[in-house]
């Protein structure tokens, strides 16, 4: 059972229902979706999250071993691990959900409006509702509180004197389906599972909390999530940047950082982690929506840690104008026109300034409902009222058989809550793999239809996209138009293409149409064209009988200032669509067995998480390291922030390996060859004695780590007294650093990072510095420590440490990055001076010893074996994932996953939990028996093959060989359909799939 209904419930549900569980899904709100639905656009990626969690949205709700259950609370959990006894009460919407079919028209005719919760009180909803388009089940609830008829009813019931309420019943006498119950009740529902994953989400902080900041009584102020939905094409103002006291245009638009958060006064005082970059995400889309805006961030600490967050920073400042402050708004004041005064101090001088608005970056804060929860199902929580965990256990609560994910374990963005759901999921299954495969459903399809020798019927569905779209593109023309297409038969424009009632529209439009191919002009297909693939054969059409137009990213967004040339593009681009669909013919797929087993490349905490949690799923793992032993980075960690023992970990680590049959270890060895496709890898390695092996295996997990940055700046490569933070700290570990004879250390930050080449976060190396800063301190209360630091990113709990660190003395000096510190040594004598722009002049010190809070880079054979595997990197040299919010933990190659420092820059528990991860998605694939292989791939014609090895050279994947024939042939299953084969052979010998010449010739010639 996952209960929570949010990105990392939904990750959860479905990690385990794809490895062969049936999964429960409870969410206390009438739908599912959490807040990644109010969300406006994702980071970097610029993607609009509406787009992100809409196919999320429909795959939970289509799969048939997911059964969702909303509005509803756990009531109890009794029982064991692997034999909880769940009960579970689902409230009364007062809706019957099998009779009511989401038409929508009870909720656009009741006449009774409300506030909105999705939009966070700036528009109304209905009293009959459903809270956003894209809901799941797009069932409505009735609010009791508000509804006419329901006050009429407890009027009576409570035997009230005077007049009654009146008796609306406008929904009832609408609803032609008959799905409107007045007279149901709540239901408890008793459900028999093996584990529970907990992920009920968070809730953004209360401003009203912070009154010196005027939320609730100056109009313009609003906070981060309202913001959200300001910006949202879906939102109240339909993505319109206006003042929501005279809804004019702002210009000057302020945000003001830690809101609820790094604030002892409210009690937060640990680090909320995504507001930094959410401000600086809004300020830039802001301006996106309107050239004119002028953004500024007041911040104490930009804390950029996530992968590519800093180079995001950066371009914010460089290419999109955005100030930034460094400070803490005490208050703002309103001016009579509603203008804001914000008065603050910086490093030289107290000003003040008028904005049009200001932006309050609320904190994270567990949700309302957790308490109760906890309570319900006897697990600890701590202080903050988020789920206690243990560092080397992540995601675990204290309760054996229930876990964690998401912002319910503690403050993280979306990256790191979908890894957490995976690492969950994996926990959740472990204990009951034996189970796998007993209650599941396959999905059924009808039979497919034979379309052989019929004229095309072609199917245009134009997406508004809330506003998205429609806000450039004049949809309805563009619908209008694509009705005048040859073989076009049916064209209509939709709100959401996405949404679940439209998906169920489009099959019974498909139905009574006789259409035989699809059409949608919308967002990406990168995102969205498997949903549209997957629902065109629910109505028994072969999925690759669908063609999209992409009208938003290569329309809408672009185009934005340039209306009259976008939609005149958007027309060309379905009139293409229409023309390559004419030519489209039904392609099919074939089974292909897997072998179920897994190789593990990388030994340190990574890898042998992974082996050893692939091995607890029943599966063998081969563990590959080329080191002499184990261990990798984690045998020169000997204690953590949190005070837990790294070196214990190993040990135990190493000990669980030794004693699992299951695990096959090779050391001192080396990957010579890769090759083959998910579910039929080969891999071809030279060991520790000299011979070499071959190993056949079903998916691959990838945990190459990464290493220290040596330093050569500040005499880290001339001065045997300036140190890294790992000599540091082994040095203090085995008693050799003479800290009771110290006087004096100096650290200083981001060493190798943050810097142009390397431009992003390590991550690890502030936490570092404080960690061994506290050790010092306890050590010899005596001793000085400065850290000199451009920010400080103890983001989370690991502010606590920070503060902690504060408390003992050390003493925290800022520097530019344009003035460093000048570190020298005369006569063997430190001194390192730096220029302090709080007091505003430079501090000259005399320190014993340096640390050297060094970056974390990728090993340095990173472009070799990723183009041996035929992996992406990033420009930072990590490897790259498919999709850094959806799919963290996959490569775009399929059966393939990453997880620990080979991704980015992380802590020891955050590569644990990455490990169990990946993990997660291997048993996606390990658990089937087959794999579906076919579809867009390239085949040869025997007969015009000569064997010239033109596609034998030119495929990346090393998939065309020369068969017994004497001709080139291509496995099916092995080949990406990149196509390069096809475009490279000299014959014309080679044909890739579903992109025919006579399909691009089709589509490129309506251009002519």
């Amino acid at each position: 059972m996952v209960v929570g209904g949010g990105i990392s419930g939904m990750q959860s549900a479905l990690d385990l229902a794809e490895s062969g569980f049936k999964v429960y899904l409870v969410e206390e709100g009438p739908s599912i979706g959490g807040r990644m639905a109010q969300l406006d656009k994702t980071f970097p990626t610029n993607d609009c999250s509406t787009c992100i969690i809409s196919p999320k949205l429909i795959e939970v709700s289509k799969h048939r071993n997911i059964e969702i259950i909303t509005y509803a609370d756990v009531i109890s959990a009794d029982g064991e691990p692997g034999k909880f006894r769940v009960k579970v009460r689902k409230r009364a919407r007062y809706i019957d959900e099998n009779l009511c079919v989401g038409c929508g028209t009870c909720w656009e005719k009741c006449p009774e409006k409300v506030p909105s919760e999705f939009n966070l009180q700036m528009d109304n909803r209905s009293a009959i509702y459903v809270p956003f388009p894209q809901a799941v089940p797009l069932k409505p609830v009735i609010d009791t509180k508000n509804c006419r008829y329901m006050k009429y009813l407890q009027f009576i019931e409570d035997g009230k004197e005077g007049k009654a309420p009146p008796q609306c019943r406008v929904c009832e006498k609408l609803c032609t389906a008959g799905a409107i119950d007045w007279e149901q009740q709540d239901e408890d529902i008793e459900i028999n599972v093996g584990s529970i994953i907990l992920a009920p989400g968070y809730e953004p902080f209360d401003a009203t909390i912070k009154p010196q900041y005027g939320y609730g009584y100056m109009p313009n102020v609003v906070t981060s999530i309202q913001f959200e939905r300001i910006l949202s094409a879906s939102g109240p103002l339909q993505g319109q940047v206006l003042r929501p006291s005279d809804g004019k245009h702002p210009v000057k638009i302020a945000w003001i950082q830690c809101v609820g958060s790094r604030d002892e006064t409210c009690g937060r005082d640990y680090c909320s982690s995504v507001c930094c970059m959410y401000a600086i995400k809004q300020s830039i889309i802001a301006k996106e929506h309107a050239s004119e805006i002028e953004p500024t961030i007041f911040f104490m600490d930009i804390r950029a840690h996530g992968k590519g967050f800093e180079r995001y920073y950066e371009r914010a400042q460089k290419e999109h104008g955005v100030r930034f402050i460094r400070t803490r708004v005490p208050r703002i004041l309103e001016e009579e026109d509603g203008s804001l005064l914000v008065r603050y101090a910086d490093d030289t001088s107290v000003s003040e300034e008028r904005f049009d608005m200001v932006v309050l970056s609320v904190g994270m804060v567990p949700s309302a409902s957790t308490n109760d929860l906890a309570e319900k199902l006897a697990i600890n929580l701590d202080r903050f009222g988020f789920c206690e965990t243990e560092e080397f256990k992540p995601d675990v609560t204290s309760r054996p058989g229930i876990y964690v994910a998401g912002v319910f374990d503690s403050p993280m963005d979306i990256p790191e809550s979908v890894m957490h759901a995976s690492s969950a999921a994996y926990l959740a299954s472990r204990g009951i793999a034996d189970a796998r495969g007993t209650l599941v459903t396959d999905k059924e399809y009808p039979p497919e239809l034979d379309i052989a020798g019929q004229e095309p019927r072609v199917g245009v569905f134009v997406c508004r996209c809330g506003t998205n779209i429609a806000r450039v593109i004049d949809v309805p023309g563009v619908a209008e138009y694509a009705r005048g297409l040859p073989y076009v038969v049916y064209a209509e424009e939709k709100l959401y293409a996405c949404s679940t009632d439209t998906q169920t529209r489009l099959v019974e439009i498909i139905k009574e149409n006789n259409l035989n191919r699809i059409v949608v002009a919308s967002c990406s297909p990168r995102t969205h064209e498997p949903l549209f693939q997957d629902t065109i054969r629910e109505a028994g059409l072969n999925r690759f009988l669908f063609e999209m137009a992409n009208i938003r990213d290569q329309c809408s967004w672009v185009h934005a200032t340039h209306k009259t040339e976008a939609n005149e593009k958007a027309i060309d681009l379905v009139r293409m669509a229409v023309a390559r669909a004419v030519n489209l013919e039904p392609l099919h797929e074939s089974t292909a067995p897997i072998k179920r087993n897994a190789i593990v490349i990388g030994g340190g905490i990574a890898g042998m998480t992974a082996a050893l949690g692939i091995a607890s799923q029943g599966f063998e793992a081969v563990l590959i390291e080329r080191e002499s032993e184990l261990g990798g980075n984690l045998r020169h960690l000997h204690y953590t922030l949190e005070g837990s023992d790294p070196q214990a970990l190993l040990s135990s680590l190493v000990k669980q390996i030794e004693d699992e049959p299951k695990i096959r270890v090779y050391t001192g060895a080396e990957i010579k060859d890769f090759s083959g496709y998910i579910g039929n890898y080969t891999t071809t390695i030279s060991t520790a004695e000299g011979s070499t092996e071959e190993i056949e295996h079903g998916v691959v997990i990838l945990a190459t780590g990464g290493v220290e940055y040596r330093p050569v700046e500040y005499l880290g490569d001339q001065s045997d007294r300036v140190l890294t933070q790992r000599d540091l700290e082994e040095k203090i570990a085995n008693g050799e650093a003479d800290v009771e004879n110290l006087k004096s250390v100096v650290m200083i930050q981001c060493v190798g990072s943050r810097e142009e080449d390397h431009m992003y976060c390590s991550r690890i190396c502030c936490g570092q510095a404080v960690k061994n800063a506290i050790q010092l301190k306890d050590q010899n209360p005596e001793i000085e420590v400065y850290v000199l630091y451009r920010d400080i990113r103890t983001y989370g709990m690991n502010e606590l440490k920070y503060q902690e660190a504060r408390g003992k003395g050390v003493t925290f000096i800022r520097f530019d990055v344009d003035r460093k510190p000048e570190v020298k040594e005369d006569d063997g004598k430190l001194s390192v001076k730096v220029f302090d722009p709080v007091i505003g002049t430079d501090i000259l010190l005399e320190p014993d010893l340096i640390a050297l809070s060094s970056a974390i880079r990728p090993q340095s054979d990173a472009a070799k074996f990723s183009s041996k595997l035929k992996l992406p990197l990033t420009q930072d040299g990590f490897y790259m994932e498919a999709h850094m919010k959806l799919r963290p933990l996959d490569f775009v190659n399929e059966g393939m996953y990453v997880c620990g420092i080979a991704h980015a820059p992380k802590s020891l528990s955050e590569s644990i939990s990455q490990a169990r991860g990946a993990v997660s998605r291997a048993m996606t694939v390990l658990s089937k028996s087959h794999i579906i292989v076919g579809g867009v791939v390239s085949e040869v014609d025997e007969g015009s093959c000569v064997a010239c090895l033109t596609c034998v050279r030119s495929c990346p994947y090393n998939v065309p060989i020369i068969n017994d024939k004497g001709v080139a042939y291509i496995e099916p299953a092995a080949c990406q359909g990149c196509g390069i084969c096809a475009s490279a052979c000299p014959r014309k010998a080679i044909k890739l799939r579903h992109y025919s010449d006579e399909q691009i010739i089709a589509k490129t010639a309506v251009l002519c």
